[in-house]
């Protein structure tokens, strides 16, 4: 593709992401990139870049075409981010050629608004402190109440680019085996630091490509998830639940360390979710594992009670954790679905600590960062359910609470749990 061409595919992605407010980015792309197949790898990749670029700038981008009297469109928000790194507008005017693949001419009005930027940086000391964190507004005390003085940096790293994470499938080999395989591809990794099954990546890899991956050797997961599994302290011929397992990569963890010995549940709302666990179960040679899923008056639970071993609680939340990854869902996170969250979050974790057995663990763990989803749910559980009380979650930690400054992995928490002495 020509500069221009992929200036085009840029902007046509930025729109079609945008005309689906409340659909995840990444999974936008994967149907953009579909229906255009005549996109090669590096070219997807260009594109990607761009359209992520604006994606962790987005608040700084609106108010630098705000204050020019401009507005947000994809066009002005491509352009407006090249030249705030440092592009000229003569050199942005040739791309805007409305040439073949091109996108088209700009508009005096655009041309206005994008002359205001030149010579300065995405940076300006009048910003609020929301826009120049990416946060929304209503947001940011609340992280100011978890972060205190280190707010500044922990929002820092949160705009930040995630490394690219994988777990080695112990079922398939090792994890010198795995970096062996990956290496052969051009794929360099290193060990983690926390998790034994990890393998880290810089920048953007296509792990997907490779035989290793395709083998079922390794699975591209977060060290932060990988260690919510080894929270539970799964072993082999234990019964255990994965309770809202979506498509499945913490159950595949749960069965690896279970040497695929036992019965694992993994359960879900959503049908698509779990059916999208088949391929990965199949790839992974994970064959302990039945799908259940959950439906308004289902008696499947109240049947089983007290007989899991190991209860997994990886509740749906808000995603604070996540936003290296997923930076378009701080645009989309509005008041009512922490609301809304936290009781959804309190109902699954009462429904699903019925499930465990006497002196069996419950794990409730999040990718939020956000005490109102963490310590405030576990406390509140504990209030209301005597019985229980909590023990550490990992290696002599009342708890894991994982930021991206401090420890390179997305946001996480988690919390353990056990009934008896």
């Amino acid at each position: 593709m020509t500069p221009s061409a992929r200036l085009a595919a840029t902007i046509d992605l930025l729109a079609a992401i945008e005309a689906a407010p409340r659909r995840p980015a990444d999974a936008v792309a994967n149907s953009f990139f579909r229906d255009r197949r005549y996109i090669g790898g590096g070219d997807r990749r260009d594109v990607s870049d761009r359209v992520w670029f604006v994606l962790r700038h987005w608040r700084r981008l609106d108010w630098w075409l705000q204050r020019g009297e401009g507005s947000p469109t994809p066009r002005l928000l491509a352009a407006a981010a090249a030249i705030l790194e440092g592009r000229p507008v003569e050199g942005l005017q040739r791309a805007y050629s409305g040439g073949r693949y091109a996108p088209d001419t700009l508009e005096p009005a655009e041309l206005r608004v994008l002359r205001a930027l030149e010579g300065h940086t995405i940076e300006h000391p009048d910003m609020p402190d929301a826009v120049r964190h990416e946060v929304p507004d209503w947001l940011l005390p609340l992280l100011a109440g978890r972060f205190g003085p280190e707010l500044e940096a922990e929002l820092g790293a949160m705009t930040g680019q995630a490394p690219l994470d994988m777990r080695v499938n112990l079922l398939k080999g090792t994890r010198d085996e795995a970096a062996a395989a990956l290496a052969e591809a051009g794929i360099e990794t290193e060990p983690m630091p926390l998790s034994p099954w990890g393998l880290r990546a810089r920048g953007r890899q296509n792990v997907t490509a490779t035989a290793a991956f395709r083998n079922g050797l390794v699975e591209i997961q977060d060290e932060g998830s990988q260690l919510v599994v080894a929270a539970l302290q799964a072993a082999p011929e234990m019964r255990v639940v994965d309770y809202c397992a979506g498509a499945g990569g913490k159950t595949l963890a749960i069965a690896m360390s279970m040497e695929n010995r036992g019965h694992i549940v993994a359960c879900d709302v959503s049908e698509p979710r779990l059916d999208g666990a088949v391929r990965r179960l199949r790839r992974a040679g994970v064959h302990n594992v039945e799908r259940h899923l959950l439906v308004a008056g289902d008696k499947w639970a109240k049947r089983r009670a007290a007989s899991f071993d190991r209860v997994l609680v990886d509740a749906p939340c808000t995603g604070t954790g996540t936003w290296r990854r997923n930076p378009d869902a701080r645009l989309r996170l509005r008041p009512r679905d922490l609301e809304e969250l936290a009781l959804k979050q309190a109902a699954i974790l009462q429904d699903a600590s019925r499930l465990l057995r006497p002196g069996g663990r419950l794990v409730y763990a999040t990718c939020s960062m956000l005490p109102q989803e963490n310590e405030v749910q576990a406390s509140g559980f504990l209030a209301a359910n005597p019985q229980f009380r909590q023990v550490d979650a990992l290696d002599g930690h009342p708890v894991i609470s994982l930021t991206p400054r401090l420890h390179g992995t997305d946001g996480f928490f988690a919390a353990a749990f056990t009934t008896g002495a």
